[in-house]
């Protein structure tokens, strides 16, 4: 499988809509209503939406495996140099084969290169496919909230 990571662009819009309303409603399953799923998913993974996102540098990366999109991630660096990921998902028909550990790869990488120190992700309670992801990578919980961290320096990074 050929797989390539590149800038988020308007025309992958709609592949990440559907990438993202998938995997989140999959890491929530059981613990929310189908209502407030259906909200959720019509608020933050709409077509507009997602296209005003990926205009602000929100949705950084995706990831097209045989020339297919199977993910997208994205963040932004604080002023306090701390690399936020506020959106990472993987088609399911496409993890478990390097994708995610690549988009991760990407955006550190970026972040690094704007000065981050650290990296944070917001990770839902009990998300069994999110959690050992970010755990293998050096990321721990901090405290009691749903935030995971770790250091990121270029001696830290993997190339």
């Amino acid at each position: 499988m050929n797989i390539s990571i590149i800038q988020a662009a308007p025309e992958h819009a709609k592949d990440i809509a559907r990438i993202c309303s998938t995997g989140w409603r999959q890491t929530v399953q059981g613990k929310y209503s189908e209502a407030y799923q259906t909200q959720n998913v019509q608020y933050w993974y709409n077509h507009k939406r997602v296209l005003e996102d990926i205009d602000k540098g929100i949705y950084t990366y995706v990831a097209i495996a045989d020339q297919i999109i199977a993910g997208t991630i994205g963040g932004v660096v604080t002023n306090q140099g701390v690399s936020h990921i506020y959106v990472f998902y993987v088609d399911d028909e496409y993890r478990y084969k390097g994708i995610g550990t690549k988009l991760l790869h990407a955006l550190t990488k970026n972040h690094l290169e704007r000065g981050a120190t650290d990296q944070c992700a917001s990770v839902e309670e009990g998300n069994k496919l999110g959690i050992p992801f970010y755990e293998a990578r050096g990321f721990r919980r901090k405290s009691q909230s749903k935030r995971y961290w770790r250091p990121i320096t270029n001696d830290h990074f993997y190339k």
